[in-house]
């Protein structure tokens, strides 16, 4: 079970999950989600708070609901696609803001990167 941070609300915080889920194919294009109560179970929280994130992500077109159904996954590997895009440009922002409250310049970070893609790519080498 995750551990929310009370510093943003926790429904955003789901939403950031199921957008993890997605991502990685965990939920693929047309997989049906987890039920409110079945999702609220599992994270430990009060149905109304899935239910706002189904309604959020819904509103931004990264689920659908079908009356009697479920929740599901879009079919449209477009908005997975933008959506995946959005989450890396973010999450970019944030790492080079970081990095440069740290002193580095955008040239020893894409250095450090560089050189840390390469011991990555040695630990998944055989050889």
């Amino acid at each position: 079970m995750p551990s929310f941070h009370h510093d943003r609300p926790i429904y955003k915080q789901i939403s950031e999950l199921i957008y993890g889920r997605i991502c990685r194919g965990h939920l693929p294009a047309g997989e049906k989600l987890p039920s409110v109560r079945e999702l609220a179970v599992e994270l430990g929280v009060n149905p109304n708070t899935v239910s706002r994130t189904y309604i959020e992500l819904e509103r931004e077109g990264i689920v659908l609901s079908r009356r009697g159904q479920g929740t599901f996954v879009t079919e449209n590997e477009d908005v997975i696609d933008d959506l995946r895009t959005a989450i890396a440009k973010e999450k970019t922002a944030e790492f080079l803001t970081l990095m440069n409250d740290i002193g580095f310049t955008a040239e020893e970070t894409v250095s450090l990167i560089q050189r840390e893609n390469k011991e990555w790519g040695s630990v998944d080498d055989p050889n």
